[in-house]
């Protein structure tokens, strides 16, 4: 006679189901203690019409912001622009270049007629040239270049003083021109500005 194996699976003898009537615990997540499942019904896919359209829409108003905000951005920087404040805190601020007519300046020596006059100038000085022009009626006397700067003093090659001394003007070459036409006519003098 053979007998069969018992296994831990096997029904509980006879004996123990017939007389216990208590319930035995199931282990936790056995399935008594959680709710039922239910499945996820199905749904077709969702199909958005016009997403070409929507999406350059998006594109163009993306566009308009950021040139409304670099509009924005650019007004802020101009109304917080450089004060005057600013310039006296030592900040550099672009001042527009004014155009002017670049003022050619020569070299033009000059005899005055007094050479002792010449001797009281130094290099930097500022001085009026006036040329009197001797006539029949009387003497004339117009003035041919004003504020020009003395650049040099030469040093006179005789004592004699006689006919004058030498001194180089910077002049505006359109004065330096009216200085020797009346170098030529009239005698020269100076007077310190």
């Amino acid at each position: 006679m053979s007998v069969a194996p018992s296994s831990p699976f096997s029904s509980a003898p006879s004996s123990l189901s017939s007389s216990s009537s208590s319930v035995v615990p199931l282990p936790p997540g056995s399935g008594s203690d959680a709710p039922a499942t239910c499945e996820v019904p199905h749904f077709a896919p969702v199909r958005v019409r016009g997403g070409r359209y929507r999406l350059r829409r998006l594109v163009r108003h993306r566009r308009r912001a950021v040139a409304a905000g670099l509009a924005v951005t650019a007004a802020a920087l101009v109304a917080a622009g450089p004060r005057e404040a600013d310039r006296a805190r030592g900040h550099p601020v672009a001042e527009p270049v004014r155009q002017q007519r670049a003022v050619e300046r020569v070299s033009a020596p000059v005899r005055i007629a007094d050479g002792a006059t010449v001797r009281l100038l130094r290099p930097g000085d500022r001085v009026d040239v006036i040329a009197a022009e001797e006539t029949a009626t009387g003497g004339d006397a117009q003035v041919v270049a004003r504020g020009a700067r003395v650049t040099k003093v030469p040093e006179p090659l005789d004592a004699a003083t006689d006919s004058g001394a030498l001194v180089v003007l910077s002049v505006p070459r359109s004065t330096a021109a009216r200085l020797a036409g009346a170098s030529a006519t009239a005698r020269l003098a100076v007077t310190v500005c």
